[in-house]
């Protein structure tokens, strides 16, 4: 974990395995746009040059938990495993959780793609 990339990730992804599944979804990201990585005290922010994109709200031994803000529910879908309206605000969390590289498949991916560009 020397890596420059991984020093504002250091602060909630330990396992090597997570560091793995980040250093993917970001790689996926990248293929979409240029991104960049926002430490907080309990968190990660992927951030386009215009707004945050995506947020990495947890890391454990074999996952790390992203969470998109989108301004819509999209409830036709097999990736998210809970969507979550905020009351008075105009956005809607939908949680995705990575387990392997192979969960960035093409839905993901489009929904990716759909956060980078809303």
């Amino acid at each position: 974990m020397d890596d420059p990339r991984h020093s504002s990730a250091f602060s909630i992804i330990k396992s090597e395995h997570a560091l793995v599944l980040f250093d993917h979804f970001m790689a996926e990201f990248q293929k979409i746009g240029p991104i960049s990585v926002h430490p907080h005290k309990t968190m990660l922010s992927i951030a386009n040059e215009n707004k945050q994109i995506a947020y990495i709200t947890q890391a454990g031994k074999n996952f790390i938990h992203v969470v998109f803000p989108f301004k819509h529910r999209y409830d036709d879908n097999l990736c998210f495993q809970r969507i979550q309206e905020v009351p008075g605000r105009h956005v809607v969390y939908h949680h995705f959780r990575m387990l392997h590289e192979e969960d960035v498949n093409d839905e993901v991916r489009k929904f990716m793609l759909i956060a980078y560009d809303r």
